[in-house]
């Protein structure tokens, strides 16, 4: 049995307060960049970059580790993917902030399951009922969804989902996908964001990424019940 559509109207109404968020972390980022030029302290990315080249493999490994490590804990998953994007270039800081993300997913559905849904319920600070009814009402989809647009903080996400009805496969699926927009945003961002001259890029891209995974996100979960074969048949798997 499906809750009703009501159920899921909470979340729906939040995306608008998901995306002033957002934009907020935006408007931090740029102006620290901003003061960053204007005294003179902004850091030489080639310099950090031949240093993360020293450490050969330790480098990216040291990165995706300590990366799902805080990402496990209530951290700014965008500043950690600019970071990354500093240290590694675009593409492969993109990548390796994704694979990041994903092995925090994977850890934090795995630990949900252990500690149980009483004690998750406080850790994401009571949002479990929510984010049950969001997953019952569109599976997969849901998933997806939610990460596309910041209906509910991604630390929170991935704890709740290992005790909603969405199996772990739909679960890696929905997030492998649904952070793609996310994950390359906050990377241009970085990767560009320490040059004046190419700062406008990565906003561009920032902007028009956050505007379509939010145009996105909303119509998904604006739709009915979704009972197609994937969603069904990964609940309770």
């Amino acid at each position: 049995m499906h809750p009703t559509g009501d159920d899921t109207q909470p979340a729906t109404r939040s995306l608008g307060r998901g995306s002033v968020v957002r934009l907020g972390l935006l408007a931090v980022l740029v102006l620290l960049l901003l003061v960053a030029w204007v005294t003179g302290r902004v850091p030489e990315v080639d310099a950090l970059r031949e240093r993360v080249e020293d450490a050969g493999a330790w480098g990216p490994f040291v990165f995706v580790v300590g990366y799902a490590a805080l990402a496990l804990l209530p951290t700014p998953k965008g500043l950690m993917t600019a970071l990354g994007a500093v240290l590694f270039g675009f593409a492969v800081g993109a990548v390796l902030a994704w694979a990041a993300a994903m092995l925090a997913a994977l850890v934090a559905f795995g630990l949900s399951r252990l500690l149980g849904r009483a004690a998750v319920d406080r850790i994401i600070g009571g949002r479990l009922d929510r984010v049950d009814a969001l997953m019952r009402e569109h599976g997969l989809v849901a998933v997806v969804a939610v990460r596309l647009v910041p209906v509910l903080p991604y630390t929170a996400i991935n704890y709740a989902a290992g005790l909603v009805p969405v199996g772990l496969a739909a679960y890696l699926l929905g997030t492998a996908v649904g952070m793609v927009p996310g994950t390359v945003a906050y990377a241009a961002l970085g990767a560009f964001g320490t040059s004046p001259g190419r700062l406008s890029v990565g906003l561009a891209v920032f902007v028009a990424l956050a505007v379509v995974a939010t145009l996105v996100g909303r119509r998904m979960l604006r739709r009915g019940p979704t009972d197609g074969p994937i969603e069904r048949s990964q609940v309770g798997s």
